[in-house]
């Protein structure tokens, strides 16, 4: 098993930076990949970035790409989200996940196996 625990988020305002944790605990030497999603009340789990935990392989939708940042601390086991030109729109619950198989497909929610519980970010104007 692997937890995960996220923290960082909080309430900012437009064009602000914000920066997510997300520490992963248990059997971390046993995950391959690293994503966080979003998802903002009534809508669906949104991919927002994924990393390969070993090589630091990055994958981010069209969406994000250029004001997200995933990085990751290997020895730490500690995966990072810089959010930076925050908007109105990306106000959402922040889910950190983690997956042991190296074929699925890291942009898909239902492939992730482990998840944390969580962390709001709120921004407003």
């Amino acid at each position: 098993q692997v937890q995960l625990v996220e923290s960082g988020g909080g309430l900012v305002q437009t064009g602000d930076s914000l920066r997510l944790s997300c520490v992963a605990s248990g059997r971390a030497w046993d995950i391959y990949v690293m994503g966080w999603f979003r998802q903002a009340p009534g809508k669906e789990r949104e991919f927002v970035a994924a990393i390969r935990r070993a090589s630091g392989t990055t994958y981010y939708p069209d969406s994000v790409k250029g004001r997200f940042t995933i990085s990751r601390d290997f020895v730490k086991n500690t995966v990072y989200l810089q959010m930076n030109s925050l908007k109105l729109e990306y106000t959402a619950v922040y889910y950190c996940a983690a997956d042991t198989n190296p074929a699925a497909d890291n942009q898909n929610p239902y492939e992730y196996e482990f998840w944390g519980q969580g962390t709001q970010v709120t921004v407003s104007s």
